[in-house]
């Protein structure tokens, strides 16, 4: 029987005001393709917001389209918040022909690792003690956020992979306030 292989692929990206959502779905030539929809839940949300789609969309969402900013849309972009956004498509049978995917953005994260990096005097050599330090303490957060994605998004346990998260905000506070 021929049918549709739906896929996504959500990519993280370093912009704060995007999420980036592109169909890798293989379709049947035999199956018809109607009534794609792609259902985004942003994290805090009980609710989902549907995005008008057509088969082979890539697509960049901002506030707007996820109805968190309601006014200045196109001149102003509001930024998106790290957590998990569940992300659903289908096509029809919609009740049947579908994937569902929890997707842990970090990118607030991953920017500020990026600028704590750039803060550190690091030469092409063996670095003073003090910046060894705070490499291995930058080197645990990134190890933090990794885990998290994949306690998220291939272990399917989102609580632990929220903690693991937290956990790594919570190291990149203490490193901010060294700092201070």
């Amino acid at each position: 029987m021929a049918n549709h292989v739906l896929s996504l692929e959500v990519p993280t990206v370093m912009n704060t005001c995007i999420l980036s959502v592109n169909d890798t779905s293989i379709y049947s030539n035999i199956v018809p393709i109607t009534c794609e929809t792609l259902n985004v839940t942003v994290p805090g949300f009980g609710y989902s917001n549907q995005i008008d789609v057509t088969s082979g969309f890539n697509l960049i969402l901002t506030a707007c389209d996820l109805q968190l900013q309601t006014q200045q849309c196109g001149q102003t972009y509001a930024e998106l918040p790290d957590g998990i956004y569940i992300i659903k498509y289908s096509v029809s049978p919609n009740e049947t022909v579908y994937v569902e995917y929890n997707h842990l953005r970090i990118t607030k994260a991953l920017n500020r690792y990026n600028k704590a990096l750039c803060n550190l005097d690091i030469a092409a050599c063996d670095p003073p003690a003090k910046v060894k330090e705070k490499l291995e303490k930058l080197r645990m957060v990134r190890m933090y956020l990794d885990a998290a994605k994949a306690k998220v998004e291939f272990c399917h346990e989102p609580q632990k992979g929220m903690t693991l998260y937290n956990y790594a905000i919570k190291l990149l506070n203490k490193l901010d306030c060294v700092n201070c």
